[in-house]
């Protein structure tokens, strides 16, 4: 069978880890990259370095995507750029009638949902969303469970996810502080959750009402050393006052935690268009919050209870789920960086009347609590034919993790519930609550 042709559209961190080198090592008999596609040419050279193999690979500039189709012919799409750039690639692809891979979120705005699911109706291409969090193996036990009916139906949860001072003061560091890049934290990391939400219950999210603020980052932060703009931790003549670098660092160097996946090949590209990714966790330029905590109705009377902490002392989450026959409970502190001992992650089982049963799950080893390779799989290598239920994101599933996200934000800036269908027009209204979108999960 012959190897099936990719194109990448954004050479980033998340690009050269979880596709490229992948793709050239486990998956090198099923997948052929003939494409780069990226704004700023020394993602390209960052690449070939540490990818010999794809030295001589053709290289586009973002207005050359109908060139890159027209001269590499691919089977598919690789989307994993900036946020805000998925919508413009994922619509062109699929009006190619290829298949599309996108990292998440999906898009950044209803609006931008709105292009990708008229698309995806008029096209004989699929797309995918690399929601990885659903393939961790305790992820996929609770959804078993659920399944299974031990708890019937899905009634309420809860659901409370930390950050802790590193991984979440990145992503203030990193273009994702801005709103047009990200569309806020409520999309760009949110949706992670709100779609495990929304596939565990087999519920859709229909209305939010939300608060949200920034607590711990922008000028009146109150750990910030000084107010001024324009600093870097490179090259910051403060840095050694910032309690937030030096949770990580040294006076005489800085010190990358374990289990860092942020410190990465291409932590210095932008160097032809000017980005920097250590940008001060203090400047006045962030204009998206860092602390939000929400509830989100679903169509089949599910009520979710969320709260998202973007600045703690250790990260992971706690996570409750009732149904109309009891009641599903786990915790996870991830250990790499946590500052005390970290007992293994199970899950408890209640029935409504009976004894409780502690459930352990077999760990496997990987990315996103062991997501990634089976995620990697299915992509690449086709559906596991030996599990009974779906598991990939689709289309609607991206679209509706996204509006619960904008959702969100929108009621925490107006104060109010938001309805999704309020953020789409009529047209897409009707298709997405009746679930009639194509390639539906």
């Amino acid at each position: 069978m012959a190897r099936k042709k990719y194109v990448i559209c954004g050479v980033s961190t998340r690009a050269n880890g979880m596709f490229i080198r992948p793709m050239l090592d486990t998956f090198q008999q099923h997948c052929e990259i003939v494409g780069l596609l990226d704004a700023d040419p020394g993602r390209f050279t960052n690449c070939f370095k540490k990818f010999p193999a794809l030295a001589g690979t053709p290289v586009y500039a973002p207005d050359q995507f109908q060139q890159m189709i027209e001269e590499t012919k691919p089977d598919a799409v690789i989307v994993a750029g900036v946020d805000y750039t998925h919508a413009d690639y994922i619509v062109q692809g699929l009006e190619h009638h290829l298949d599309v891979i996108s990292e998440k979120p999906m898009v950044t705005t209803g609006a931008d949902c709105k292009r990708v699911l008229d698309t995806q109706n008029n096209s004989r291409g699929k797309l995918y969303v690399t929601f990885n969090y659903r393939y961790s193996p305790i992820h996929m036990r609770i959804k078993e469970l659920i399944l299974e009916g031990r708890i019937g139906r899905v009634t309420s949860i809860d659901l409370n996810w930390y950050l802790d001072t590193y991984h979440g003061a990145s992503y203030f560091k990193r273009w994702n502080r801005k709103r047009s890049n990200s569309g806020g934290l409520s999309v760009h990391k949110s949706t992670h959750h709100f779609d495990l939400i929304q596939w565990w219950a087999g519920q859709r999210p229909v209305e939010a009402f939300a608060y949200g603020a920034l607590n711990y980052f922008g000028p009146e932060g109150e750990l910030n050393p000084v107010k001024e703009d324009g600093r870097y931790c490179g090259t910051c003549r403060v840095k050694h006052n910032c309690k937030y670098f030096m949770r990580w660092s040294s006076r005489s160097k800085e010190i990358a935690p374990p289990d860092d996946h942020l410190t990465t090949m291409d932590s210095k590209t932008g160097s032809s268009t000017g980005y920097r990714p250590d940008g001060c966790i203090f400047d006045s330029e962030i204009d998206i919050e860092d602390t939000y905590t929400a509830v989100v109705k679903y169509d089949k009377g599910a009520m979710l209870s969320y709260s998202v902490n973007f600045s703690l002392p250790y990260e992971g989450y706690r996570l409750a789920i009732n149904g109309t026959k009891g009641r599903i409970e786990t915790m996870e502190v991830m250990s790499g960086r946590a500052a005390f001992h970290v007992p293994e992650q199970t899950i408890d089982y209640f029935p409504l009347f009976g004894a409780k049963e502690t459930i352990h799950v077999v760990p496997r080893a990987g990315g996103h609590g062991g997501g990634d390779p089976l995620i990697l799989e299915d992509l690449f290598l086709g559906p596991d034919p030996l599990r009974p239920y779906e598991i990939m994101a689709g289309a609607e599933a991206g679209a509706l993790a996204v509006l619960t996200g904008e959702a969100v934000w929108k009621s925490a800036q107006a104060n109010r519930p938001v309805r999704l269908t309020d953020l789409l027009v009529e047209s897409n209204v009707s298709e997405l609550s009746k679930g009639r979108v194509s390639n539906r999960v």
